[in-house]
């Protein structure tokens, strides 16, 4: 990127917290029109002296000084090409440290720390191609259109070396492309000094991790994406940020970034440090960091994770380890207003975006808009459906009956916010299994289990996510030191994969096909109860409607059976006369099921389940099936399925 001169504003904009383009004015910027001379600034408020080291000068601290400006900004100039490594050396009360600077563009590749001099507009920079997806975005991504989400971490999802952004690219398009997927989301690239931390302790909120490539590797990774018709979602932590002394912590000799209260400013959970809210400067350097890479890197939006921790004083804390607010409550009332000043500011830069909270508590209206009390987001991961569904689909089916509802719980709030369904990777770590694993029976049961969990899945409101390995069945627990066994030649791949991935691709198809199925999955208008308390004999049935209609063609039936045991002639009530039909069936020997099924069924005018007519079915085991009527019907193997 290329320097340009600050102003006044600029630094009433960062002082105040409003400033959500700081990357333009700091960081290193290449000076236009002068080869190799980059400006750079960096924001050390209690600094007593600030120089530019790196492999230019010999890291000497005497060579490259810097001058102090207005806000705590210094400033300076030096000669190096680009790709050279480069710190700030600060002196203060505290003595003196190298640090790398928090809004570089790029950094060497871990364990090494420095910075690197990277100009993204220069004679490397990406010319995009993806002009027709960033038109079309924001129909792509409305509430009442089909998402259906792959998440991914980049440096396991496929380990054929290099593991490199643009190499992935195709591979990754292709494969999401062909089984039906809207989107993927990539767990965190920002640059992190530890692997294992899966990049959820971010050191670079600026700089993708140079473990996969350059800047430019990136960029050219989301374009072909979207070259392809799939989405972009980065995963992104603005709620801690890890201690090591190259980076955040302690940057001028003080607590800067973090609050110097360890009752706010130390995450147990993760021996971590919390940003400080109240701060406009942080405020002002997580806002910019959200906009860079909606903006510079086109990203479609941003899982915020662990947005439950922030808006707590008490999380993960006992008493006597936590201060009320000043009301004497529990609230991180700073974080509360960070989170909507965040989201409004990239709502009036990026309106077709998605900010998406994990927030995994009943915290009320985080999907409101921010001007209405709410947070502000766009959509909420429903961390309740996860853990119910898993929980419920745990047991042994015999004694399913004795925990319906946790199947059908989720009903009392399906509504209350734009929710993303989640199997995301938390779900498959640490000891958890993965979700085969997960399932009760032999092995015919655990994939028909598997099915089921992934069909109720698609079925319910709201949007879709499966983290890598869930769609081939994978058996072992996630490492990210392995690789998924995504490829047909894999030695370790599943002996359900095959017809694991032909249902999901069949999910996606007909979710994607059928705006019954998504039209309404963040309206109440779209759903309706048929039989929620059969617990007797595990079975479920409700329609999906297209909001506001009320025809043939705007209703699927969904019914489920959780039981290994086939029921014939099982009764549903329906709002149509005359024929319905499978549209998709989990118990489809093409899917590694029994083959049980049914011919078009012919409703009869006997009203049952508040509905004018009913049909007898014969429910399959372990299976949930989609069925409509037949005039008005889209076939899920219509060639708009995957459009």
């Amino acid at each position: 990127m290329r320097a340009r001169l600050a102003n006044d504003s600029d630094w009433a904009g960062w002082a105040s917290g409003t400033h959500d383009a700081a990357y333009e004015v700091l960081g290193a910027h290449a000076v236009p029109d002068q080869p190799d001379v980059w400006e750079l600034r960096v924001w050390a408020p209690n600094a007593l002296a600030v120089s530019v080291v790196g492999d230019f000068n010999g890291w000497n601290g005497s060579a490259d000084a810097m001058e102090r400006g207005p806000g705590g900004v210094w400033a300076g100039r030096v000669g190096a090409p680009q790709g050279s490594r480069y710190k700030f050396r600060i002196s203060s009360d505290a003595g003196w440290h190298d640090k790398a600077d928090p809004f570089a563009f790029h950094t060497e590749e871990p364990p090494g720390t420095a910075s690197v001099l990277w100009d993204l507009d220069g004679t490397d920079t990406h010319t995009w191609g993806d002009a027709e997806w960033m038109a079309g975005r924001g129909a792509h991504q409305a509430l009442d259109r089909p998402m259906s989400v792959y998440e991914v971490h980049v440096g396991s999802w496929d380990r054929r070396e290099p593991v490199n952004y643009r190499r992935l690219g195709p591979v990754l398009a292709e494969y999401a492309v062909a089984h039906g997927f809207t989107h993927v989301e990539l767990m965190p690239v920002m640059e992190h000094p530890f692997y294992g931390s899966w990049g959820y302790q971010t050191t670079g909120y600026f700089a993708p991790s140079c473990r996969y490539g350059s800047p430019t590797d990136l960029m050219a990774m989301i374009d072909t994406l979207h070259q392809a018709g799939v989405g972009v979602l980065l995963d992104w932590v603005p709620s801690h940020f890890p201690s090591d002394s190259f980076a955040l912590a302690r940057f001028d000799g003080t607590h800067l970034f973090d609050h110097p209260d360890p009752r706010r400013g130390y995450h147990p959970d993760w021996h971590s440090l919390i940003f400080d809210y109240g701060r406009p400067e942080v405020r002002a350097f997580l806002t910019s960091s959200a906009r860079f890479w909606l903006g510079r890197y086109h990203a479609d939006g941003l899982r915020v994770d662990a947005v439950a921790s922030m808006l707590y004083r008490d999380y993960s804390r006992k008493h006597g380890e936590w201060e009320p607010n000043q009301f004497g409550g529990r609230e991180h009332l700073e974080a509360v207003d960070f989170l909507r000043q965040l989201n409004t500011a990239v709502y009036r830069h990026h309106p077709d975006v998605h900010m998406v909270a994990e927030e995994s508590t009943a915290w009320p209206g985080v999907t409101r808009p921010a001007d209405m009390g709410g947070l502000g987001f766009g959509m909420k991961w429903d961390m309740g459906w996860m853990h119910d569904t898993l929980a419920y689909l745990e047991h042994d089916p015999v004694h399913r009956r004795h925990h319906h509802g946790e199947i059908t719980l989720r009903s009392n709030w399906a509504f209350s916010e734009n929710y993303t369904l989640p199997l995301s990777h938390d779900e498959v770590v640490h000891g958890k299994g993965s979700l085969i694993a997960k399932l009760p029976g032999d092995d015919w049961q655990r994939a028909a289990n598997l099915r089921l969990l992934l069909g109720w899945q698609w079925a319910q409101p709201g949007k879709k996510l499966l983290f890598m390995g869930g769609e081939v069945a994978q058996e072992s627990e996630w490492s990210h030191e392995a690789a998924v066994p995504w490829r047909p030649d894999d030695p370790h791949r599943s002996y359900a994969a095959d017809h694991t991935a032909a249902w999901v691709t069949a999910l996606n198809g007909l979710y994607r096909a059928t705006p019954a199925l998504h039209a309404g999955d963040c309206d109440p208008a779209g759903f309706q109860w048929l039989i929620g308390n059969d617990h007797a004999q595990s079975v479920c049935a409700f329609v999906r409607w297209v909001p506001d209609q009320r025809q043939p063609g705007s209703v699927v039936l969904v019914i489920a059976n959780f039981t290994p045991v086939v029921r014939r002639a099982y009764e549903v009530g329906v709002p149509f006369d005359g024929e319905w039909a499978e549209l998709l069936n989990g118990d489809d020997s093409a899917f590694g099921g029994s083959g049980v099924g049914n011919p078009p069924l012919l409703a009869r005018a006997d009203p049952a389940h508040g509905q004018p007519h009913r049909i007898a079915v014969d429910l399959p085991p372990l299976a949930v099936m989609f069925l409509a009527p037949v005039r008005g019907t889209v076939p899920p193997t219509s060639p708009d399925v995957l459009k």
